[in-house]
This record gives structure tokens, sequence and C-alpha cells, in this order.
């Protein structure tokens, strides 16, 4: 366990030279990857033969590599690819703040911004390189679970969801899949969000999809669903209630918030959410939570939990309404 940042460390680097890519089409020798990934021939036949005897590539007999169904999963063209996670790892500052998290546990503070004096979302801005990795990442995570989220919500009764932060909508284009009476908008900042559903995507999602940009914490358009997935954790209470505050503002009478999270103290999922935590506290500043501490952020702006719905994936949907006594003056 000590030393398993040495095979997150290898993993990184195999996804940013794009090994499993090159090996898709069948074995090749180390000469021949050398030289299609720009490297040293000695140094990768070292990589190669670590990751090998984990299962991740297969040394043959022949000398060549061939890649086994571990690695697949490094692929950039495979559903839910882990290859934009694995690439997080190669930016230095990510793999620096994880460093410095005993300053987060000794302080409070945030490992990231405390060590590079930026927050995480600035620096990934001012690098449109890693931005780029980063919200590769975030729709091939969105892949895994779309579909258990989309399915297990029953969005009868509403006409219109808005993806608030959905970046390049992968939840969105789930739900309007499953649920054709549903139109949608996606919105984010003006770098991330996507002006489209997918190439895969049903024509009929087309027909019923938009885009605009903007500010979560100003203001998000009208509707009578808001989608917030893994958005709450990535803030502080504070925040995560400006962000409630301004769905608040725009929800139709009678609509919902869903937030979509990974749940602390759900039963099988224990690692996912307190490491998923720690990197909370790393990178973003925020935190993982109980259903009873999103509960209190919903009330700490007019909002009531009403509802916990599990999925067959990691995440758990909190569907959250105007307060029966708030909803007269929120008409």
């Amino acid at each position: 366990m000590v030393t398993g940042f040495r095979l997150s460390a290898a993993l990184a680097v195999a996804a940013d030279l794009g090994v499993s890519d090159e090996l898709a089409s069948g074995p090749r020798s180390i000469a021949d990857l050398a030289a299609s990934a720009s490297v040293d021939q000695a140094t990768l036949y070292r990589l190669m033969r670590a990751l090998a005897t984990v299962g991740v590539y297969d040394e043959q007999e022949d000398g060549r590599f061939a890649l086994t169904p571990l690695g697949e999963g490094l692929r950039s063209d495979v559903p839910g690819s882990l290859r934009p996670l694995a690439r997080t790892l190669a930016d230095p500052a990510t793999w620096a703040a994880w460093a410095h998290l005993g300053h987060s546990v000794r302080t409070g503070d945030n490992a990231f911004e405390a060590l590079h004096g930026v927050d995480v979302w600035t620096h990934r801005r001012s690098n449109p390189e890693q931005n780029a990795i980063f919200n590769d990442n975030m729709s091939a995570l969105s892949s895994l679970v779309a579909d258990a989220v989309a399915s297990a919500y029953d969005f009868a009764g509403l006409s219109s969801v808005v993806d608030v932060g959905g970046g390049h909508g992968v939840l969105l284009e789930a739900v309007l899949t499953h649920h054709e009476h549903l139109t949608g908008t996606v919105f984010d900042l003006p770098h991330v969000v996507a002006r489209g559903p997918s190439r895969q995507a049903p024509r009929s999602v087309a027909s019923r999809w938009s885009a605009t940009s903007g500010s979560f914490f100003d203001a998000v358009p009208a509707a009578d669903c808001y989608l917030l997935k893994s958005i709450l954790h990535d803030w502080p209470d504070a925040r995560c209630a400006e962000i409630l505050r301004a769905c608040r503002v725009g929800l139709q009478p009678g609509g919902v918030v869903l937030v979509v999270e990974t749940l602390l103290g759900r039963p099988g999922h224990e690692v996912d959410a307190a490491f998923s935590d720690l990197n909370m506290l790393v990178l973003p500043g925020g935190r993982e939570r109980t259903d009873l501490e999103y509960a209190a952020l919903f009330d700490a702006v007019g909002l009531q939990l009403t509802s916990v719905v599990p999925t067959s994936s990691r995440m758990s949907i909190l569907e959250a309404r105007v307060r029966p006594a708030d909803e007269s003056a929120h008409r």
C-alpha cells in the first residue's frame, strides 16, 4: 500500500504515451513502440516490463508486448476509458498537491491552493491541455454511471432539465435518451460546455438538446429539474449554498433539484467515497458528504431532502424540493 504511488505513476506515463492505443491493433516490439512514442527504448522496456508483472500488458516469448483485458481500460476509444483519469496524474501540479496532503490534514487548508498559490480551476484554465484532459476524464467517468442514474429516477411529470455544470453533457444525453418527453440544456462555463450531443446519440436527442454558458454561482437557466452530478462535492458548504440558491431561484413551481453524488456511509462504496473525500480535500477543496449533510445544505437555502434514490452504480440521487411552507411564496 505504501508504494502504491509507483503503480499510479507507471500507469500515468503509459496512458500519457498512449501505449494501449498503440497495442490495440496487435502485439508490438519495444522498438516499434519507442519509435511511435518518441521515447527511449531501454527505459520504455523497463516501464512495460513492470506493468506486465501486474497484468496491464503481456510480455510475449518473442519479446513483443500485447494488450490484456486490463490494459484495454487505458485505450482512449473504449466506453468509460480510464486513460484520461490516469493522464491527470501526468500533471506535475496535481502530483505535487497529493504530496502536500499532510499540510491539509494539519491545517484544514486546500493542499493544491496552499502549494501553488491558485486554486485547481484557475490552474486548469491557464493550462489548456490539462483542462482538456480533465474534461475528458469527467465525460469518461460520467459515462460509467449515466445510464444507471437516468434509469433510476422517475422523470414523469417533468418537462425541462438543466444539467448544471454538465460539461460535455454525458448525463444529459443519457437522461434525454431514456426519457423522450424531456427537453434539456447543458450549462457550464464557456470553455467547457458542449454545444451538442455526441455523434452516437439518438437523432431524437439532438432536437431536444440545447446548451448555454455561465457561472452556476450567479444564475442558472429556468427549469423544472436541475441535475448536479459531482458538482457539490467540489466545493465547501458556503459555495454549495450559492449554487443551490441559484437553482432554487430558477426552479419552476413543483420542480426538483437532483444532486448525484457518492455518499459517505453507503454500504459497498466505503472505499470509493472515503478516498474521493481525500481527493476533494487535496484538489478542489470540497468534500464528500452523508445524506444528512446534504439535507443540511438543502435546508440552508429553503429546500428539503425528499428522497434518496440508489442506483446500480456508486452514485446516489438526492431529490430536493422547495419546502411546502415556502412553495406558495416560491410561486
